[in-house]
């Protein structure tokens, strides 16, 4: 097994070497998943424990242990125009590990595809209007176990494949590792590393040049065509990694009363708008809560992404999200919602996001 992981780790690195890195890219894959962690500010990398590991942090899923479990997710942006759909899995083994698959998309359906709208006459045909998908879509395996035998201690990693399409024009491949940390103490304190993207995810794309030569344009006051598509330079389309680090307690209020709280410090190796930011590194930090009555019912908080915005004025402004949920669990069923904002959080509107789990291990 050790020797399989390392082989996958130095082919990654191997395809990764000496390629073009972007700051942005596969965002799909950042957005998120599960109403409860988006109601505490993302602040889940020490505490999260559930089939939601899958992507907060593959360690967490040590705490599946009573049965399988299964999770999912719908979000819609811009009124419904474009969609984010989530599912996964997880299922406890007999060596104290487990194991769990997740699935991402992220897309727009029924595009308008006008650039065929014109006859070469020069007439207006509107049966000549057809329709595409523009979509990104994410496989990821999980695998979760403890570190030399210690329970407190737990390991786990997600081997994820990528393929996004732009509709017939492109399309392209890839394929990534995480890895995550987290340690638990007896008096309930949680801390977790979860990195993302060590191998700089690769995408390797596809450019169909056939499709997208049919796409023209006609010189002002001629009645030349011609085409306007220059095709990239690079193919190959780098992640850079990400870490996320956490520090959780749970406090005991009263036999019915409990109270979890989670501060965490978000790394990105580039320079951005992030409230610490050079040229080689960013850091955001996030905070969440939850409070808990009688494992049944859940209010929860949170604060994250704060940023340095330039106003019309051209001055620097501090800005944060603030984010707030409940959530409910009866007999192995849970249900969670959260007010918060998924994807860009200074110009989109809030989203209502509404997730479901259901642990198989209390039925």
């Amino acid at each position: 097994m050790k020797l399989k992981f390392t082989s996958l780790l130095i082919l990654a690195g191997t395809l990764s070497f000496a390629q073009v890195t972007r700051k942005y890219s596969n965002e799909f894959l950042s957005i998120g998943v599960d109403a409860r962690a988006f109601a505490m500010g993302n602040s889940v990398v020490a505490n999260t424990g559930d089939v939601n590991s899958t992507y907060w942090n593959p360690a967490g899923l040590t705490e599946v242990y009573f049965g399988p479990q299964i999770a999912a997710m719908h979000a819609e942006y811009f009124q419904g125009i474009a969609m984010y759909d989530y599912l996964a899995g997880a299922m406890p083994l007999e060596n104290n590990a487990v194991v769990g698959v997740s699935v991402y998309r992220f897309g727009v359906d029924d595009i308008l595809n006008t650039t065929q709208l014109i006859d070469a006459q020069g007439n207006i045909d509107y049966d000549r209007i057809s329709k595409f998908s523009t979509a990104d879509y994410a496989l990821s395996l999980s695998y979760a176990g403890h570190f030399l035998g210690n329970s407190d201690i737990t390991v786990g990693a997600n081997a994820k494949i990528v393929y996004r399409h732009i509709g017939k024009f492109a399309s392209s491949f890839g394929f990534g590792i995480d890895l995550g940390f987290q340690f638990r103490t007896e008096d309930k304190f949680y801390f977790g590393l979860m990195a993302r993207d060590i191998t700089t995810t690769f995408n390797a794309w596809s450019i169909n040049e056939e499709e997208l030569n049919t796409i023209t344009v006609t010189e002002p006051g001629t009645e030349n065509q011609q085409t306007v598509n220059e095709l990239p330079e690079e193919t190959i389309e780098l992640t850079l990694p990400k870490l996320q680090f956490g520090v959780a307690k749970d406090f005991q209020i009263s036999d019915k009363f409990n109270v979890l709280s989670e501060v965490d410090l978000n790394f990105q190796f580039f320079e951005t708008n992030d409230l610490i930011s050079t040229s080689a590194l960013s850091i955001s930090p996030s905070a969440g809560f939850e409070v808990g009555f009688d494992n049944m019912v859940f209010l929860r908080g949170g604060v994250n992404n704060f940023q340095f915005e330039t106003t019309f004025e051209g001055e620097k402004e501090l800005t944060f999200q603030p984010n707030i949920g409940v959530g409910f669990k009866y007999k192995g069923i849970s249900v969670d919602y959260a007010l918060t904002d998924v994807g860009d959080q200074s110009i989109a509107l809030y989203s209502n996001i509404i997730s479901l789990k259901i642990d198989l291990g209390e039925f």
